[in-house]
Order: structure tokens, then sequence, then C-alpha cells
């Protein structure tokens, strides 16, 4: 008697279950972050591919106007967003991560892209000194107001190559220009990945930021790293692979 009301009970908790629906954890939002001479819509494809596969994302559209200004434009879109969150910066974009998901307990992951990841008070030009670009650096054009644009000529060869001619020189047409002080502005908080799992993607033929720079940083941040056979618009010439990258990080 004891032993059928037993199992009676135990049949009426699993229908309740069943009826009640189990919930599982959410899956993390994707909040994606360009860099310089580019925005947000440079990450057209990496975004489709994970809304195809169920994923809630965000791409942050910065002014390039000044490192502090990206940095608070970026933390106010993570503190807008609800649940767990996994972070992508694309070469500068991986400077503003740094600075803006710092403290940020709701940052399960970040995601560097061919991407800076400064250590406190390093700015991006320090690390360039240390190892030069492969072109970019001789390509930059600046203006009357200091934003620095790429000469649309080079644009092709030293930002985009790897990817189809027409389509690099409609990119140069394109390019949204950086304050040149950005560069030298340094982080002035301990990074973000000194403290959250990170993974990155070296673009193994990349002119604008050196191999071994990514290389350099990717293993100071103990990160995942996967090497790709592509220029600096990894994330354009290799879609797929990266938003892979991505949603390994996720997991």
């Amino acid at each position: 008697m004891r032993k059928s009301l037993a199992f009676f009970l135990i049949a009426l908790a699993l229908r309740s279950i069943a009826a009640q629906g189990v919930q599982s954890p959410p899956s993390p939002t994707i909040v994606l972050v360009h860099g310089a001479w580019a925005d947000a819509s440079g990450w057209y494809d990496v975004t489709r591919i994970l809304q195809d596969r169920g994923y809630r994302v965000v791409a942050v559209q910065n002014s390039l106007f000044s490192f502090a200004k990206d940095v608070e434009t970026t933390k106010r879109v993570l503190e807008a967003q609800q649940g767990p969150l996994v972070v992508v910066g694309h070469s500068y974009g991986g400077a503003v991560i740094t600075a803006a998901a710092a403290g940020n307990s709701h940052v399960k992951a970040l995601v560097y892209v061919a991407a800076f990841a400064p250590d406190s008070n390093e700015a991006l030009g320090a690390l360039l000194q240390r190892f030069p670009d492969l072109g970019l650096g001789k390509a930059l054009v600046p203006d009357a107001a200091g934003f620095l644009y790429i000469n649309p000529a080079q644009y092709p060869v030293v930002f985009a190559n790897g990817l189809p001619p027409k389509q690099a020189e409609a990119f140069a047409t394109a390019q949204k220009p950086i304050a040149g002080s950005a560069l030298g502005e340094p982080l002035n908080r301990a990074p973000a990945w000194k403290t959250i799992p990170s993974w990155y993607v070296v673009a193994t033929e990349d002119r604008a930021i050196n191999p071994d720079l990514e290389r350099f940083m990717a293993k100071r941040m103990g990160a995942k790293v996967t090497e790709l056979r592509s220029g600096h618009l990894v994330f354009i010439a290799h879609a797929a692979e990266v938003a892979g990258i991505i949603e390994g990080a996720t997991k």
C-alpha cells in the first residue's frame, strides 16, 4: 500500500513538472562591437547567422570620436540588456569591450576578433610600436580635425585584403574615420579579460594589426585561440567560422 502511494505521488509530481514546463537557462545575448573605419553594419553576415541559430544579437554603433566616449556608449548598451552576455569586439572594438565589460557580472565571455586587448594603463599606440603593423600605418591620412582615414587606393590592400576587389573598393568609400587621439588614450581600469573567459581569432594575413601582436595579446589573456587565414576583416571574409567561434563562447 505504501509503495503504491509513493509511486502515485512520484507520478503526480512528474505530471506537474511536465505541465509547468522545465525552463532551461536563457541563451546569452550576443553584443557585437565594431572597430575603426567601420560601423555596426559590417556585422551583418555574422548577425544573420547567429539570429538564424536563435540568438538575440545587438550591434553597438560607436561614434569613434574618442575612446572614452565609445566605452561609455558600449557600457550603456551592455547595462541595458537582460540576462547573460557574450561580448565581441573587432579591431579597436576589442579595446572598447576590454574597458566596457569590466565589472559587469552579466558578461560570461569575451570574443576578440583580430582585436586589440590592452592591459591597464596601456594605449593602442604603444602596442603598435611593439609590433608594427604591416601596411596600414603608412596608408592613414588625417583630416583638418584630426580624424584618420585610410587612403581609398590602399584600403583594399592594407585593410580589406582577401575580400573581392569590388567589395573592398565599396567599403573604402564608406569607411568611418576615427579620431587619432583615440589611439593614444590608455585603458584606465583593470581589463575585463583578467576576470572573464576569453576567445581570440587571429587573422594570419592581417596588415592592419600585426598577427604577432594578436598572438601576443591572446597568449597574455590566456584566451582560447583560433587562427584563420584572412586579412583584417576576417569577420566578413569568414563570417560562418567567426559566428561558430562566437557560438562556442556561449556554451
